[in-house]
C-alpha cells in the first residue's frame, strides 16, 4: 500500500516537472519574438499596492532595439554586468569576489548578471528565497540558450523598473528628462543606469552626490569599454 501510494506520488511529481519544463521552454521561446508588454515584477508592484489599499499605474511602453539609445544599452552594461557578451548567464568570477568579500565580513552583494536580472524580472517576484534563485538560475539557463544577447539586453531595458510604477526604458527616459528612449544623451543614460541599484529611492533627474559619483563612474567604464562600439560584440553573439 505504501509503496504504490509512493508509487503514484513520484509519477505525479515527474509529469509536474515534466509539464514545467515544456512550459518554461515554449514561453521563453515565444518570448524570443514577442514584445514583453508586462512582467512579473509589475503584477508583483500592482498586487503589493493593492494590498496596502493604494492606486499605481504602472508606466510602460515597449519599445525595439533600433529605438533604443546605443548610449543606455553600453550605460547599462557598464553599470551592470560587464562581462555580459562573454559570459553564459552567471559571472562566476564575480560571484567568487561578493562571496570572498562576504566571508571578509563586508556586507554581501549582490552579483546578478543582466541576464538573470532579465529572468528573475520577465518569470518571477523580488525577495530572497532559495526556490526563486533556483527557478532564476532555470529561467537564465533558458534565455541564455534560446535567445541572443541583443535580445536579453532588450527586454531587459524595456521592463527594468526606474520608480514606483515607471517600468522601461522609454517610460523612464519620459518621466526623468522629457524625452524618448531613442533620444537619451551619455549624461542622461549614465544616470538612469546609475540608480538601478535602487531605483523607487534615488532620482536620475536630480541626482544626489551618491548618484551623480556612479554615473560619472559609469560613463568612464563606458569609454573605459569603447564606446558604443562595443555593441558590436552583442551582435556577433
Amino acid at each position: 500500500m505504501i509503496r504504490a501510494l509512493l508509487f503514484r506520488v513520484l509519477r505525479w511529481a515527474a509529469l509536474v516537472g515534466a509539464a514545467f519544463v515544456v512550459l518554461s521552454l515554449v514561453l521563453v521561446l515565444m518570448m524570443r519574438y514577442v514584445p514583453a508588454y508586462g512582467s512579473m515584477v509589475m503584477l508583483e508592484r500592482k498586487a503589493e499596492a493593492w494590498l496596502s489599499g493604494e492606486s499605481l499605474t504602472i508606466r510602460h511602453q515597449w519599445r525595439p532595439w533600433e529605438e533604443l539609445s546605443d548610449h543606455a544599452k553600453l550605460a547599462v552594461i557598464a553599470a551592470e554586468d560587464q562581462r555580459f557578451p562573454d559570459h553564459r548567464g552567471f559571472d562566476v568570477a564575480e560571484m567568487r569576489r561578493a562571496w570572498e568579500a562576504s566571508r571578509s565580513g563586508a556586507r554581501l552583494r549582490g552579483a546578478s548578471t543582466i541576464s538573470q536580472q532579465t529572468a528573475k524580472n520577465l518569470f518571477l517576484w523580488t525577495g530572497r528565497s532559495w526556490t526563486r534563485k533556483g527557478l532564476e538560475a532555470w529561467f537564465t539557463l533558458l534565455i541564455e540558450t534560446l535567445w541572443p544577447k541583443e535580445r536579453i539586453l532588450e527586454v531587459y531595458l524595456n521592463i527594468a523598473e526606474w520608480d514606483n510604477g515607471v517600468f522601461g526604458l522609454e517610460a523612464a527616459s519620459q518621466h526623468y528628462f522629457g524625452v524618448s528612449a531613442s533620444q537619451l544623451n551619455e549624461v542622461q543614460a549614465s544616470r538612469l543606469a546609475a540608480i538601478l541599484p535602487n531605483p523607487r529611492a534615488w532620482d536620475a533627474a536630480r541626482p544626489g552626490p551618491q548618484t551623480e559619483r556612479r554615473s560619472q563612474w559609469i560613463r568612464q567604464q563606458m569609454r573605459n569599454l569603447g564606446g558604443p562600439s562595443y555593441l558590436q560584440r552583442l551582435a556577433a553573439d
